[in-house]
């Protein structure tokens, strides 16, 4: 059986949201987050204390889109995602690593310096240089959802969920009130999903931290 390691609201919910869109069995830890201070046994699973993890039998993975790319791969009658032989192919798999290389990566910064630093570490202009950076990094995605519904193929893929995360990591921290109308639709049509539903709030009750909006003035 598939395992996953969780915490709530971290990139771990792309694999959640994932298995539960394909319904398939799977065992969840959901642990405190960062888990390598606050459950320092989870070390001995991954060493580098990061979430997600899984573990599909000797196969086990770390990188959260990783984790997309091979559920979806390993199971293709879900239709979660687009041939090799799909003329969006290419688009397919630069939305799905763009996620992270272009819309995570600033937030990540947001998240630190706005909230996971100790106050007198955090530094209010790096928050606000990188929440304007994470929204000008939407330029294509804008323009890309004037006439479409979904990322790729006219259908809702892994594509979707790792963009779709990023969007929904964006509105925690108060971005979305700057979102194009197309985006914030397409935000919303994700997080009307049953499988979005039903495990967006899976490991809040052993989270020892809430997202806080942020101020960019």
């Amino acid at each position: 059986m598939i395992e996953l390691w969780h915490c709530h609201n971290t990139r771990s919910l792309r694999v959640l949201w994932a298995l539960e869109e394909m319904q398939l069995e799977y065992k969840l830890h959901s642990l405190p987050f960062p888990p390598r201070f606050l459950a320092k046994e989870y070390l001995t699973i991954n060493p580098l204390g990061t979430v997600p993890f899984l573990k599909d039998g000797d196969t086990t993975l770390t990188e959260s889109s990783a984790m997309l790319l091979y559920l979806a791969e390993r199971c293709p009658h879900h239709d979660l995602s687009v041939p090799v032989t799909h003329p969006e192919y290419g688009d397919y798999l630069n939305w799905l690593f763009s996620s992270d290389a272009t819309l995570t990566f600033p937030q990540t910064l947001v998240l630190r310096y706005s909230q996971f630093e100790q106050p007198e570490r955090q530094q209010s202009q790096v928050v606000k240089d990188y929440a304007i950076w994470f929204l000008a990094r939407l330029k294509r995605l804008n323009i890309h959802l004037e006439n479409k519904h979904y990322l790729v193929d006219n259908k809702f893929t892994i594509a979707d969920v790792s963009v779709g995360y990023a969007l929904y990591l964006g509105e925690l921290l108060g971005l979305a009130k700057q979102y194009q109308p197309q985006t914030l639709a397409y935000l919303q049509r994700l997080k009307n999903r049953a499988s979005f539903m039903a495990i967006k709030d899976i490991g809040q009750e052993i989270s020892n931290y809430t997202i806080k909006p942020v101020d960019i003035g």
